[in-house]
């Protein structure tokens, strides 16, 4: 008697008990707001409980239909819109229950310098090898920006490979369904012919199992290059490989219908582009160190603005607690930066922005001259500062201000330092 392939039988590995507690803590722990069913994470508990029997039902048979995802549209870094696709809870749950089971097998035989989504890879290490790369000589950069990437997937060219990957029909049929789903926008729903939409625990193992062809044509080649999702940058040392790389991209990128983004994609030195947020570049001895890129340090003061809005209407030590959330996380993605002196200037320039706040604070003269005199300042320093603080952001960066306000005062707050 033949025993049962394992590879035919995925479906029920997806939806076994085990993997699906694994799963739902996974959804809980990342929440997420509601599809287009409106079910929050807490409606979907009860739900489940009454309806799951008949979802498994239709998931074993082959016949479960997904919901349309959800259109949400949040800002880039560099500008523009990009869009999100938010799947139901119960679809979210049941893609996360794929992805557990199909990850640990398509992920190994991933390109090794391919890191955005995926077990144990991080930026952090994309950037590290990036900076090996030039340190090996490689000093001229290929840099590669797809062209809303996530948007003109080919579904029959990802379900192509899909397909030469599960051998559980049902599996494939319900993969192709997510694709095929639609998008909601304004109550109406928009059938899509390709992408694959972000904001699905799907969608990220689904992009690197097409972009491996990438990864794996450029190895062929023997190309140096480093990929973090749709980021890719191709390092080699001179200016004629590289543009004899541009050409190789396009070639390869064609071959699968993405597209390359002439305006943002580039041929140049090293230290002229940036990745993944940080930039690159020579110190007098000739050592290849990591910064900030100029863009994110922009992103950065502004959300800073936002957060520290004259207007904000909260109290110094609220906007302190929401400050340090925010600097918290910045200062761990860009630990790898060696650059004190903009942590330095920076810090100081929150600090500026938090001074502003007092004097915005300080609404009548009599009020600001007498906090100023409480701390430290003499009576003509303070009425000289009272008089002009509707000046707020000039005011706030007088040596006046530094002394009764000094960095100790933030310090005994607890806000965080970036340059520690």
């Amino acid at each position: 008697m033949n025993k049962p392939n394992p590879s035919e039988h995925l479906m029920e590995r997806c939806i076994e008990r085990e993997n699906m507690l694994r799963a739902w803590k996974r959804v809980k722990k990342n929440g997420g707001s509601a599809g287009i069913d409106a079910m929050s994470i807490e409606d979907a508990v009860g739900y489940l409980k009454t309806e799951w029997p008949q979802i498994r039902l239709k998931l074993l048979v082959g016949s479960y239909q997904p919901k349309a995802v959800r259109r949400v549209e949040i800002p880039k870094p560099d500008g523009g819109m990009r869009q999100l696709g938010i799947p139901t809870v119960v679809d979210r749950l049941i893609q996360q229950c794929i992805l557990q089971i199909l990850q640990p097998d398509w992920d190994p035989t991933f390109h090794k310098h391919s890191y955005g989504f995926r077990p144990m890879k991080s930026a952090h290490q994309a950037v590290a090898q990036a900076q090996a790369f030039v340190e090996s000589g490689r000093k001229w950069c290929v840099d590669v920006d797809l062209e809303k990437f996530f948007d003109r997937v080919s579904h029959d060219i990802l379900m192509d490979r899909v397909n030469k990957r599960v051998k559980d029909k049902r599996l494939v049929k319900l993969i192709h369904r997510y694709l095929k789903a639609g998008i909601m926008d304004q109550g109406v729903v928009m059938v899509q012919d390709e992408g694959t939409p972000q904001g699905g625990p799907l969608s990220p193992l689904l992009s690197n199992l097409l972009l491996d062809e990438v990864d794996q044509e450029l190895e062929k080649r023997g190309l140096a290059f480093v990929r973090y999702a749709d980021d890719c940058n191709v390092y080699v040392r001179s200016k004629r490989a590289a543009q004899k790389a541009m050409l190789t991209m396009e070639h390869i990128t064609g071959k699968l219908k993405l597209k390359i983004n002439r305006e943002k994609s580039a041929v140049a030195y090293f230290t002229k582009r940036k990745f993944l947020g940080y930039r690159l570049w020579i110190s007098t001895k000739s050592i290849v160190k990591q910064s900030v890129a100029p863009q994110a340090i922009a992103k950065l003061k502004s959300r800073i603005r936002e957060l520290t809005s004259r207007t904000c209407g909260r109290n110094i030590e609220q906007v302190v607690e929401t400050l340090n959330g925010y600097l918290v996380g910045w200062k761990n993605y860009f630990k790898l930066a060696n650059t004190p002196r903009i942590f330095e200037e920076l810090d100081g320039w929150i600090r500026r922005r938090l001074r502003m706040i007092y004097l915005k604070q300080w609404k009548r003269v009599s009020t600001c001259r007498r906090e100023l005199v409480a701390r430290g300042l003499s009576l003509k320093a303070a009425e000289s500062i009272s008089r002009l603080r509707r000046c707020y952001w000039r005011m706030s960066g007088s040596s006046g201000m530094k002394i009764a306000l000094p960095n100790s005062v933030f310090d005994a707050m607890g806000l965080k330092r970036l340059n520690v």
